[in-house]
């Protein structure tokens, strides 16, 4: 299974695009401003769109993407979401006035989208791979996901603040990589927690739910870029000097745009 980092940027900036990950080059996880990077072509590719949640950050090019392979579409781009998201994309996005409702043109019997509840717990089967909704703890409904093909799992947390539940699933699988947000340095811990986002400090915390003995690569996105820097370091300093509990140290790298990772 190939993972290939579009965005992993909090927010915009000169070389920073928002969340979005392209699985084996059919599976979208997530539609942020990352996708613009893709040919139409890789566009075309795209089957299968997995929203974490409605947040603008990580759906703003899903409405553009479509709109620029819209005359080559042959069926509809599947989009799955929690029925709060489908529901927010519908009243916010998709509304005939800041975009086409696209699940109704060209026409409502074959539109370019078509949107797919999903649940919390649920497997879903896609083109090979094995795809777990795992639990979010966010500011409007949110959704993680385990991704296989049979080998071990790439996790992706989504936004989200402590979050128990996560873990008690993560410690249950074969995790060959895991994603984890970091979008605030410890300097705004207060907001972060206010906007159920980690910051070092609470990435510390949920680091030591991981089972002791248990070790994979933990890949840090979604800071913010005015603040990349400071949040590396405040995190360097936890893992180097202040250890995720007795005797732990996990294996923390830096997620990038453009990085590939075959699993």
């Amino acid at each position: 299974m190939k993972v290939r980092v579009l965005g992993c940027s909090g927010a915009i900036a000169k070389d920073c695009r928002t969340t979005s990950f392209l699985i084996d080059g059919d599976v979208l996880v997530d539609a942020g401003t990352g996708v613009g990077d893709l040919t139409l072509a890789e566009m075309r590719s795209v089957e299968h769109v997995l929203l974490t949640h409605s947040h603008l950050d990580h759906v703003a090019a899903l409405p553009l993407m479509v709109d620029a392979i819209a005359s080559q579409l042959v069926k509809p781009v599947k989009v799955y979401a929690l029925a709060g998201t489908i529901a927010a994309l519908k009243a916010h996005i998709f509304n005939d006035v800041i975009w086409p409702d696209f699940s109704r043109i060209p026409t409502a019997e074959a539109p370019f989208i078509s949107f797919h509840e999903i649940e919390v717990g649920q497997t879903l089967e896609i083109t090979g791979k094995l795809i777990e909704i795992l639990p979010a703890v966010h500011t409007v409904p949110a959704v993680g996901y385990a991704i296989t093909s049979g080998k071990g799992c790439w996790i992706f947390t989504g936004d989200t603040e402590r979050n128990p539940a996560f873990w008690r699933r993560v410690n249950e699988l074969n995790v060959a990589a895991l994603v984890i947000e970091t979008a605030f340095s410890n300097r705004e811990k207060d907001l972060a927690k206010r906007s159920l986002h980690l910051s070092p400090c609470a990435l510390a915390d949920e680091l030591d739910c991981i089972d002791k003995g248990k070790t994979f690569p933990i890949y840090i996105t979604h800071t913010k870029p005015a603040e990349t820097e400071l949040i590396m370091a405040e995190i360097q300093k936890f893992d180097q000097t202040q250890p995720f509990g007795p005797n732990v140290t996990h294996d923390i790298r830096w997620l990038r745009a453009g990085q590939e990772f075959d699993l």
